[in-house]
């Protein structure tokens, strides 16, 4: 498993009404981190052959954030199977979980925008 992480610094145009991080940030956050690990591990090659679209999240808002908490975000893919991929998101301030999502994708071919069984090396990037 290869897990993928970032820190952030809660900005204030991230904070709503309630004086806390907005339920939308989060989902932000989410995508985010999933196109940077996406980006991290993968060659341009592979990067111009395929993309991802998210079909499904599930996200389970646990604490909230405030303006200039440290926020540690990390990822991980739990599962490839056909043409989709279920992957996890956290979201801490310290020790203490914020938000946890998984999120499920599905690969495309990136000239035909057509649904592609995820190839052998994809699903070595992510071992």
């Amino acid at each position: 498993m290869h897990i993928y992480t970032e820190n952030y610094i809660v900005k204030k145009s991230e904070i709503d009404r309630l004086n806390h991080v907005n339920n939308i940030v989060y989902l932000q956050w989410i995508n985010n981190i999933s196109i940077a690990h996406w980006n991290k591990i993968a060659s341009q090659a592979i990067q111009k052959k395929y993309i991802w679209v998210a079909i499904r999240h599930e996200i389970d808002y646990l604490k909230p954030a405030f303006l200039n908490d440290k926020i540690h975000i990390k990822t991980w893919i739990i599962s490839l199977k056909g043409v989709k991929s279920i992957r996890k998101v956290e979201i801490y301030r310290g020790t203490i979980l914020l938000a946890k999502s998984e999120t499920t994708w599905c690969l495309l071919d990136a000239k035909t925008q057509k649904l592609t069984r995820i190839p052998k090396e994809i699903e070595n990037l992510f071992v």
